[in-house]
């Protein structure tokens, strides 16, 4: 009954700005229809991710204060240590300055030129680090990922038949197998326990490494909790533990379930790994025990891997989420079903059907959502997925989403309630709505910095 409620007091506020439609126009012309190139004092609503955009607790904030701030062996570090350690069970834990600090170390000692990286969706930045090494990404989710509107509790799941039948054929050819919890790429999907053993097992059949991106460790958890026969009534802690069990260690970044506004991890188990991560973390993230982060940064996340865990903070975290996409629904915007953990994904193929993937139907969908009523959401399509390295073509995902990622403690449902009116207004003018193409396409994460014109 109080997943409605929110389990917090509002102790301080920042005010928004509305801005006119007009305005708008100029601001998003300006920034090359990107909405990532917007400033944010342009934004009324900003739904562009969930990363290190949340609130921080009274007691983060007390942290900060505290956090000590030495070079090495930083008090902080230990306290972060001992936090990660408690939650996620894993023994030897590596700072860095975010997610991606995380991915390029483990991705540097492990990956070489030509290997396979298994995922059951690859991420931006995933997908970059492992194409940075020269090596090669695959992603083996369900056939029903790919079902927009197919209702299945753990669209997440990594298909175990084609795991094992890749592994059987290329399995010396693979450095490691990852898992996304929960699955950004495929509309914030959960994983099951389930599938997170299964894929454990084939791996250490083959001898290979398994690890978890485990940026929304705690989201997924509470799904299995609510989804997954069981676990009904285990404590959420006890979930991430056990989910954490099978894997031999874990990529973070703290600014999705750490709470935090920066950093993230890598976890391992194996000693001898430990120690080569920890030489390239001298120089790549500063040194092994700050990992490029004030002590200060480290206290935070430690408080927020404690809080993250709590089911009465998940349950109305999880219940906004669902909230929004149901609102969305009753109002016949075409989303992702079921809604995901952390955001609320728009199928732009549904709702831009007249728009070729090639003029980037969920991209254009962004800017149009921008201009209508100042939110700011990101396109998880074919302008993300950049291009295939071997061909130079746009690397087509099956799904084009526009992504409406909702920070943890930040916007009341009346905000949300905005941005439904915005879609509305938009799908019943949809056929009026237009692609776009590129001005200016970097080479490496083109969603970023890519510019863009109105197709006429």
């Amino acid at each position: 009954m109080f997943e409605h409620v929110e389990p917090f007091r509002i102790k301080m506020v920042e005010p928004l700005r509305a801005t006119t439609r007009e305005e708008r126009e100029q601001y998003i012309r300006e920034a090359g229809y990107n909405p990532f190139l917007l400033r944010s004092e342009q934004v009324m609503i900003d739904l562009l991710t969930d990363s290190g955009t949340g609130s921080m607790s009274d007691l983060q904030w007390a942290r900060l204060l505290v956090g000590d701030e030495s070079y090495a062996g930083s008090r902080s570090f230990y306290e972060f240590q001992e936090a990660v350690q408690d939650i996620l069970g894993f023994p030897y834990v590596v700072p860095t300055h975010q997610g991606r600090g995380a991915e390029n170390l483990l991705f540097t000692v492990m990956v070489r030129e030509g290997q396979y990286v298994v995922n059951n969706m690859h991420f931006d930045t995933t997908k970059a680090h492992v194409l940075h090494k020269r090596g090669r990404p695959v992603n083996l989710a369900i056939e029903e990922a790919y079902d927009a509107t197919l209702d299945h509790p753990f669209k997440g799941n990594m298909d175990l038949e084609r795991l094992d039948e890749f592994l059987s054929e290329r399995g010396e050819e693979t450095a490691l197998v990852m898992v996304t919890v929960t699955c950004n790429s495929g509309g914030g999907q959960p994983v099951s326990l389930a599938n997170i053993r299964g894929i454990s097992e084939i791996c250490a059949k083959y001898g290979k490494p398994f690890f978890i991106d485990a940026c929304r460790f705690a989201e997924n958890a509470y799904f299995i909790k609510q989804r997954e026969r069981g676990y009904e009534d285990w404590e959420i802690r006890d979930i991430v533990r056990e989910m954490m069990s099978y894997a031999d260690g874990c990529t973070m970044s703290a600014k999705k379930d750490g709470l935090a506004n920066i950093g993230g991890w890598v976890a391992v188990r194996d000693q001898e790994l430990y120690g080569k991560l920890t030489e390239w973390a001298v120089l790549f993230e500063g040194f092994p025990t700050y990992g490029g982060l004030a002590g200060r940064d480290m206290a935070a996340i430690a408080q927020g891997v404690r809080e993250v865990v709590r089911e009465e903070y998940l349950a109305y975290r999880i219940g906004q989420v669902s909230r929004f996409g149901r609102r969305l629904k009753e109002e016949g915007v075409p989303i992702i079903e079921p809604v995901g953990g952390h955001a609320v994904y728009v199928d732009a193929k549904r709702f831009l059907p007249h728009i070729p993937q090639d003029q980037f139907p969920a991209f254009a969908l962004s800017v149009y959502l921008y201009t209508e009523v100042g939110a700011r959401g990101v396109e998880i399509g074919t302008v993300l997925a950049g291009r295939n390295p071997e061909t130079g073509d746009h690397d087509y995902p099956k799904l084009e989403m526009l992504r409406l990622a909702v920070p943890r403690r930040t916007y009341t449902d009346a905000q949300l309630d905005l941005v439904v009116s915005g879609l509305k207004s938009l799908y019943e003018r949809r056929e009026e709505l237009k692609g776009l193409r590129f001005t200016y396409e970097p080479p490496v994460l083109r969603h970023f910095t890519a510019r863009f014109e109105i197709l006429s």
